[in-house]
């Protein structure tokens, strides 16, 4: 009788499984301006209405020490800082779609987020694919070139020409390709024909059989398994953002230094030109406070306008992107007879009442709905018609959306 590969895995949308898919949960659409999954706060100091929150975004800034899985070591291919904040593994291998995908994924992400380390573990598919162990084994060839990270690429771009080959024609093609770029070709064939690349192959094999890997790509970000439906770029994006972020966040409320009685006008400086905004001090003190404490710690520098929707507003201040981050500190709504009654107003993005941290807005026309939930604590004295060319971008409808505007720099000038 043969024997059952121990990775009785199943095509569905391009990833190989064994136990039965996980339903997304569908979440419904976020309001344009407030803040996403808001985190219950301590109880508020009512003399400055703030509180502060400790950074336990998920999955945490640190490794998971309890992972199933083998912590990294200098056995495993890495790629990026050894010190960055965010790690993520992958087992795969190279034949299969949805691992070429993911390979198409990670490469994004590389180039997008400077403190990420990537940890590729081959996973031959022996078996399942006809060429998955083949492609493993050249890799780790390479590998004794210290070409290991050229051979995945080639075998990831080049995934269409060879997926097709008959098995005994593969050698030869990967050869042939290897030596275009520079690696031996005969060097890269002995090896490839070696007991020892075969046995080390199958050690990493024997090592996922003990795992009982269910699916490939199996991906880990900081030791934490993720499901098979965030594996896509906007999510993995939006994990490593906030983690990145927990690492900024501030652990204590800012000291209360402004002037009720003085004159702060902030200009946003950003890729679309600058935007003037002249603040209220006297209307809204603790929202005039934090941004610009904010603004003079560089919080905003290079954050995004991560939802812009045109004839309502444009919501900036949270450096994940995802609209979900803030500055480690919340405080309390600032209500006065100050009205959503024209365009150029600043507010403050919220998740209900007393909610209020980094994340800000400017309205592009009178905004009713808004009157009484939302602190006003500035208004556009230039540079309207500015924020009114941003990029627009509604995270609500989905994921495939245009990179959003950046602000350069905010200055503070204080008469």
């Amino acid at each position: 009788m043969k024997q059952i590969p121990f990775i009785f895995l199943l095509s569905v949308a391009g990833s190989f499984i064994l136990s039965g898919c996980i339903s997304r949960t569908e979440t419904p659409p976020v309001p344009a301006l407030i803040v996403e999954n808001p985190v219950i706060m301590d109880t508020p100091t009512l003399a400055f209405g703030c509180s502060v929150k400790f950074a336990d975004v998920e999955p945490t800034s640190m490794p998971n020490s309890a992972s199933f899985f083998p912590p990294v070591s200098a056995a495993d291919f890495s790629m990026g800082p050894a010190d960055a904040s965010v790690t993520i593994v992958e087992y795969c291998e190279f034949q299969s779609q949805g691992c070429a995908g993911m390979a198409n994924v990670v490469r994004e992400l590389l180039q997008n987020h400077a403190n990420l380390r990537f940890i590729f573990r081959p996973l031959p598919l022996i078996g399942i694919l006809d060429k998955s162990d083949k492609a493993v084994l050249a890799a780790l060839a390479a590998d004794e070139q210290g070409q290991f990270w050229a051979m995945y690429d080639l075998l990831f771009t080049k995934n269409n020409e060879w997926a097709g080959l008959r098995p005994g024609d593969f050698n030869a093609w990967v050869a042939g390709e290897a030596s275009k770029m520079g690696i031996d070709g005969g060097q890269l064939t002995a090896a490839l024909q070696s007991d020892q690349t075969t046995t080390r192959m199958m050690s990493m094999y024997e090592a996922a059989k003990q795992l009982s890997i269910p699916a490939v790509p199996l991906v880990l970000i900081n030791g934490k398994l993720q499901q098979s439906y965030v594996l896509d770029y906007q999510n993995m994006s939006d994990t490593i953002g906030l983690i990145t972020l927990g690492q900024k966040q501030f652990t204590e409320c800012p000291p209360f230094n402004i002037d009720t009685s003085r004159q702060y006008i902030a200009t946003l400086k950003t890729e679309k030109g600058d935007i003037v905004i002249g603040l209220f001090p006297d209307k809204a003190p603790l929202a005039v406070n934090s941004f610009v404490f904010l603004a003079r710690a560089g919080w905003f520098d290079g954050v995004t306008f991560h939802r812009v929707i045109p004839g309502f507003a444009a919501q900036a201040g949270d450096p994940s992107g995802t609209g979900r981050g803030n500055a480690g500190y919340l405080f309390n709504n600032e209500i006065n007879n100050l009205l959503f009654d024209k365009p150029g107003l600043a507010g403050m993005a919220n998740s209900g009442p007393d909610t209020n941290g980094s994340q800000f807005f400017i309205t592009f026309a009178p905004a009713p709905d808004l009157n009484g939930s939302y602190t006003i604590f500035g208004r556009v004295l230039s540079g309207l018609d500015v924020a009114e060319q941003l990029t627009a971008r509604d995270p609500s409808q989905g994921t495939l959306l245009p990179p959003g505007d950046k602000i350069i720099s905010v200055t503070i000038e204080e008469k």
